[in-house]
């Protein structure tokens, strides 16, 4: 629950935020001036793409949330009754996904600077260097699943299976989706595309990778149990 409280903090004050900026209590029938001078009929400076894309992650960041919050709480009943340790053992191979997904957010990030620059040669390495590192880790997620499951641990046996391969499961998914846009990214890239208009693609494709990437480090956090350890420490603190 105080997960999704957190969260919901969070897209309240960027929603404030970006109501203030719609100057929603201005009263334009008192001002003087030119239309055109108002900044309420200037135009705005963030692309609709962009202003749709963070509206997408906030419902996937609402999902999660809720996700990490039903998990907490099955960590809790697990404690209260000692049947379930809530916790799988981690493979090394999960060590590994994670770094191919950091080298493929930063691989995103160095296609969306070159896009800025002009540099075509540098977008086009970036983004198969990303789309390449993504698939890496898709696939190796379904070897980390291989692996739990040749251990005995299969997804029926106990919560803590469940929520481990529900939780991987739907991050993977949003994964794969975003390999189809960056697919269609790179396909313009290759067909000799100039940088200015490729330049919002490869900068929602970086926006949407980085999201993934910041999920996963909390997921993964969550899955290794340092997320409970800390959740204790502050508890401690408070108290």
């Amino acid at each position: 629950m105080s997960a999704i409280l957190i969260f919901l903090a969070v897209i309240a004050g960027i929603v404030f935020w970006w109501l203030s900026q719609q100057r929603l209590m201005a009263k334009p029938w008192l001002e003087e001036g030119p239309t055109g001078g108002f900044p309420a009929t200037a135009p705005s400076s963030l692309p609709a793409a962009k202003i749709g894309l963070g509206v997408f992650l906030a419902v996937v960041g609402s999902l999660f949330s809720l996700l990490i919050s039903a998990y907490f709480m099955r960590l809790s009943i697990a404690q209260l009754t000692r049947t379930d340790t809530g916790l799988l053992p981690t493979p090394n191979l999960l060590w590994l996904n994670t770094g191919v997904l950091v080298l493929s957010s930063v691989a995103l990030h160095w296609a969306q600077v070159a896009a800025r620059r002009g540099e075509m040669d540098n977008v086009r390495a970036g983004l198969l260097l990303g789309g390449v590192s993504a698939f890496t880790f898709l696939a190796g997620q379904l070897m980390v699943w291989q692996q739990l499951s040749a251990a005995g641990y299969f997804l029926a046996s106990n919560p803590a299976n469940s929520f481990f391969y529900l939780i991987t499961g739907v991050h993977g998914l949003h994964v794969a989706g975003g390999l189809v846009a960056l697919g269609r990214t790179g396909a313009k890239a290759w067909r000799g595309i100039a940088a200015v208009r490729l330049r919002l693609s490869v900068e929602l494709c970086a926006m949407y990778w980085h999201f993934l990437l910041l999920v996963w480090l909390i997921l993964f956090s969550l899955l290794t149990g340092w997320a409970g350890d800390f959740v204790d420490v502050c508890r401690a603190l408070l108290t």
